[in-house]
């Protein structure tokens, strides 16, 4: 095994970890580690981060219904237009985009690169929504109250955003859970593991039409690491205090999109 693989799959726990731990996080890791540590052309560890990301999510939402931590008339409200426009993002819109967007002097913007920079974009934003300390207070013992306009709203535009980037879209859907369904942090956590699941899944097989160069050895090895990684981080969500480790989290995503922005543009 390559060194390079070998650093990609101890790195794969950590995406688990993410998920575990927050919620969310899990497609940020992935996909730059897919791409720029596994050599993993962009297009196609976008749907591998949606496969592997997908499959994490749902043991990880299994073990929060487990524990009672799940909403699923909430899952149902906001996952079925999420699912929708991530299965019609993949299947047709990422397939219409020109590989070519367009050249200025040395520079021609390529589809990888577009999906890159887009990807980078949504870290560093979910990034300052990470680090600011959030100021959304929920009383669990009021009942929850939907707003069902911009649930559906919300859920479309997280299923068009997962569809072209390959992101679970967690950072989008707990805040919008908690605003919008007025549901409790640790309930939002587990509902939003059960909606990245399903929408991620089906996104994935929006990819599969049969010509696909897929290899299934390191995505299965991946997926199993990151759900190793997923038990590990729910055992720590008791122990570390999450807003502490959310802040710091989101300085690392922050980095990481600059990074990567400055990778595609400059370097």
């Amino acid at each position: 095994m390559e060194l390079t693989h070998l650093l990609g799959y101890i790195l794969a726990v950590f995406v688990g970890i993410s998920l575990g731990l927050i919620g969310s996080g899990g497609s940020i890791l992935t996909v730059p580690i897919l791409v720029y540590i596994m050599a993993v052309e962009p297009v196609l560890a976008t749907a591998y981060s949606l496969f592997i990301v997908g499959s994490t999510a749902l043991v990880g939402g299994v073990q929060s219904a487990r524990l009672k931590k799940v909403d699923f008339k909430t899952a149902i409200i906001f996952g079925i237009p999420s699912i929708v426009a991530v299965y019609l993002t993949r299947a047709y819109l990422v397939p219409f985009l020109p590989e070519t967007f367009f050249t200025f002097q040395s520079f021609t913007l390529t589809k990888p690169i577009a999906l890159m920079l887009l990807f980078a974009v949504v870290m560093i934003l979910a990034s300052f929504s990470m680090i600011r300390p959030s100021k959304i207070l929920v009383d669990e013992h009021v009942p929850m109250q939907y707003n069902y306009p911009m649930i559906l709203v919300e859920g479309t535009l997280v299923g068009v955003l997962t569809g072209l980037v390959g992101a679970g879209g967690g950072f989008l859907i707990i805040p919008a859970l908690v605003l919008l369904a007025k549901m409790p942090m640790k309930l939002a956590v587990g509902t939003s593991l059960f909606i990245i699941a399903a929408k991620s899944l089906l996104g994935f097989l929006g990819d599969l039409k049969g010509d696909e160069s897929i290899d299934w050895n390191l995505l299965l090895i991946f997926t199993a690491l990151s759900i190793l990684g997923i038990f590990i981080g729910i055992s720590l969500a008791k122990k570390v205090e999450g807003a502490k480790l959310k802040t710091g989290f989101g300085w690392f995503v922050l980095v990481m999109g600059v990074y990567i922005i400055l990778k595609e543009l400059v370097l």
